[in-house]
């Protein structure tokens, strides 16, 4: 009996230091990140997601961290790089859950960036795909902010180029700026990135 109990002591201890580690982990790459270091922040945040490899959102950061750098750098020929290592990956956890809205949103922005860096050859390609993930995204969860953002700056821009009435997606940013204050998560680190640049969208509509 006194062995029993000494064992699950043991493990317990060792949930709690794993867990303690992968907090500790999580906070130091976000961290890396804010003080724009994402590189470093990218392979940390990759060597947790080894070391963790039920949780999946170490791999939604390596994903949003080098597609967002590849937002950043579109000239750049290292753009490729940068999406490759981030579809690797995103699928590696889409390949787990394909319903997760935050995954089907970085997977969204992945297309995104590929249009913004060759729009004359992915343009037409992927636009397409790029509406079908959020509308599926939207359809699983229509209350998350993020979806809702980020398919309206999606379209503002289509409609901004052909000319089209941007009103009815000035009224979708708004309304996830009021998402933005209702949606919660208990996942500790869930993304709650979005809130500033729904503001900002707000502020250039009708100009």
């Amino acid at each position: 009996m006194e062995k029993i109990i000494l064992i699950l002591a043991l493990l317990f201890t060792n949930l709690i230091f794993s867990q303690n580690n992968y907090d500790e982990g999580m906070a130091q790459a976000l961290e890396l990140w804010q003080n724009d270091r994402p590189a470093e922040a990218s392979d940390l945040f990759e060597r947790i997601a080894i070391a963790e490899q039920e949780e999946w959102i170490p791999n939604y950061y390596v994903a949003l961290v080098n597609t967002t750098r590849a937002f950043q750098n579109l000239d750049n020929k290292n753009v490729e790089d940068l999406v490759a290592k981030a579809q690797e990956a995103l699928d590696k956890e889409l390949n787990k859950d394909p319903e997760n809205p935050e995954l089907l949103v970085v997977q969204a922005l992945i297309y995104t960036a590929l249009i913004a860096n060759d729009p004359m050859n992915n343009g037409q390609k992927l636009s397409g795909k790029v509406i079908q993930i959020y509308e599926q995204a939207e359809k699983i969860d229509p209350t998350n902010p993020r979806v809702i953002l980020s398919k309206a700056q999606f379209e503002m821009g289509s409609a901004k180029y052909f000319g089209t009435d941007t009103q009815p997606i000035c009224d979708r940013i708004e309304k996830s700026l009021t998402l933005f204050d209702t949606f919660k998560s208990e996942i500790a680190f869930y993304p709650k990135w979005g809130k500033e640049q729904a503001e900002q969208a707000i502020s250039q509509c009708g100009k």
